[in-house]
């Protein structure tokens, strides 16, 4: 029996230790915290900090290959360990994506368009960088932003006291694009081939991803190209494994946001909604067995659950409905805009849950 090691226990972790070990795969987590969501499910646990050289080492020896579920594993540790342990993606995506002047770069290089930007260092450099991209923009800190952290909208002058407090960090300003909707497309490639999910639209509420509609709604053709540009693109960056792409849809035109080299939170809905799921097709490409080609079940909508929509979402899996699926994480502690589950309604369509389920959670 093989054995996969996640660099991470959160709900990442969590599924990709659920489908590991429908697939007969035993898993091993390490995650600083002991009541780690992914320790419920992984054969073995290490409760060690993500910089514990030891006890990575350790992580790496008992597993036949090893992947991480959130970007910002140090790479002073993982480089080395990449070169002595089977961590069959290797850094380089997770490189790319943790700096995002770098991966706007990255994106453009490799068959991407993105929206014009610039690097900020301080407030003169913002203020030239206005100048040449003009107003409305996005002013993002280069490092560790996520679910909407370390961004400052820029409308007018009237934005810029706001934007100084990220100043005090490497910064990227970014065009902002009016856009249609959001989009993304999760890719899982091995060196044979690379296998995309049916993508949906995604809705996101104060910077997270409230809501998911699949199928998008986007014309065929215009769907075909953004995932041919997603493939190549991993292909032409060197990547292997999973890789989800935010992107915006404006018309007929696509701009690269950014990149994740995990499972990613539009996908979860693949779990019950397509015929097979990201979690899945990650443990296979992991353990070397062939990809499978996923189709999409039904006309499906997946819901975050944060902390302010936890109880609801209780009751909801309290009704046992048919084809509604609550995932709970398991995070033993509850707070408003926490991520602690989803929901995955499958047969269901945009209208039918703005009648029916919209009003039952928190807006």
């Amino acid at each position: 029996m093989k054995t996969i090691g996640i660099i991470g226990g959160g709900q990442l972790g969590l599924m990709i230790a659920e489908q590991a070990r429908l697939l007969g795969v035993r898993s091993v987590a390490l995650d600083p915290a002991p009541d780690a969501p992914a320790f419920a499910v992984t054969d073995e646990r290490i409760v060690a900090s993500y910089d514990d050289r030891e006890a990575l080492e350790a992580l790496c020896r008992r597993c036949d290959a090893v992947t991480y579920e959130f970007e910002n594993v140090p790479g002073d540790v993982l480089v080395p360990l990449a070169e002595k342990y089977r961590i069959p993606q290797g850094y380089k995506p997770l490189y790319d994506s943790q700096d995002r002047l770098r991966e706007k770069e990255n994106a453009r290089r490799h068959g991407f368009r993105t929206p014009d930007y610039a690097a900020v260092d301080d407030e003169a450099s913002l203020r030239s960088a206005l100048a040449r991209i003009g107003y409305p923009a996005v002013l993002k800190t280069r490092t560790l932003g996520y679910d909407g952290h370390g961004q400052q909208m820029l409308r007018s002058g009237a934005d810029l006291e706001a934007a100084r407090r990220l100043l005090a960090v490497p910064c990227i300003l970014e065009q902002f694009i009016p856009f249609d909707y959001e989009t993304s497309v999760v890719v899982v490639a091995d060196r044979q081939e690379a296998v995309s999910f049916p993508m949906g639209r995604n809705v996101h509420r104060d910077g997270i991803l409230d809501l998911c509609f699949v199928p998008a709604a986007i014309e065929p053709a215009l769907e075909a190209r953004i995932r041919r540009t997603a493939e190549r693109f991993m292909r032409s960056a060197g990547y292997e494994g999973i890789l989800a792409i935010e992107l915006f849809v404006r018309g007929e035109e696509f701009w690269f946001n950014e990149m994740a080299p995990r499972p990613h939170n539009s996908g979860h809905y693949t779990i019950e909604g397509a015929t097979t799921n990201q979690f899945r097709e990650l443990v296979h490409y992991l353990v070397g067995e062939p990809l499978q080609r996923p189709e999409l079940v039904a006309p499906t909508v997946m819901k975050n659950i944060l902390g302010q929509d936890l109880e609801a979402a209780r009751r909801v899996a309290a009704e046992g409905l048919p084809q509604v699926y609550v995932h709970l994480y398991g995070k033993t502690e509850c707070r408003t805009k926490r991520k602690m589950g989803h929901i995955t309604f499958v047969g269901m369509t945009p209208e039918r849950y703005a009648a029916e389920w919209a009003d039952r959670f928190v807006k």
